[in-house]
C-alpha cells in the first residue's frame, strides 16, 4: 500500500512540475515596470493595428490576435526560449494569445493582466 501511495505522489509531483515550467503567468503593472520596461525583452501588443497606432507600451511589437493564422506565423519568428510578455486592452485577448503560444512551444509566457488600460491610467 505504501508503494502505491509513493508512486501516486511521484506522478502528481512530476505532473505539477511540468505545469510550472510551461505555462502562462499573470503579471501586474509593478512587475511589468520592473521586468520589462527599459529591458531587452519580447513584448507583444496583441491589439489591432488601429489600437496600437493610437498608443502602445514602449518597445512593444504589434501582432494582432484577431487574425489567428497571421498571429501564429508572426509569433513563430520570436525566440521560444526567452520570456515573452503579452498585453491587450484589458486582458482578455492577451490571455487567449498567451494560451495559444504555449501550444506553439513557448515556455515562459507572461500576461500583463491590466493591459493598455492600466498602463495608460498610470501615465496620466
Amino acid at each position: 500500500m505504501k508503494n502505491i501511495f509513493f508512486v501516486l505522489l511521484l506522478i502528481v509531483s512530476i505532473s505539477c512540475h511540468g505545469q510550472e515550467s510551461i505555462g502562462v503567468y499573470a503579471i501586474d503593472l509593478q512587475t511589468l515596470k520592473a521586468e520589462v520596461i527599459g529591458k531587452d525583452v519580447q513584448l507583444v501588443d496583441v491589439r489591432s493595428e488601429k489600437e496600437y497606432s493610437q498608443g502602445h507600451i514602449d518597445d512593444a511589437i504589434n501582432i494582432n490576435i484577431a487574425d489567428k493564422e497571421n498571429f501564429k506565423t508572426e509569433i513563430q519568428k520570436l525566440d521560444k526560449t526567452k520570456p515573452i510578455y503579452m498585453y491587450c486592452h484589458a486582458g482578455v485577448r492577451s490571455r487567449r494569445a498567451s494560451q495559444l503560444i504555449t501550444e506553439l512551444g513557448f515556455t515562459r509566457v507572461y500576461d500583463f493582466t491590466g493591459g493598455w488600460s492600466a498602463w495608460r491610467q498610470q501615465q496620466e
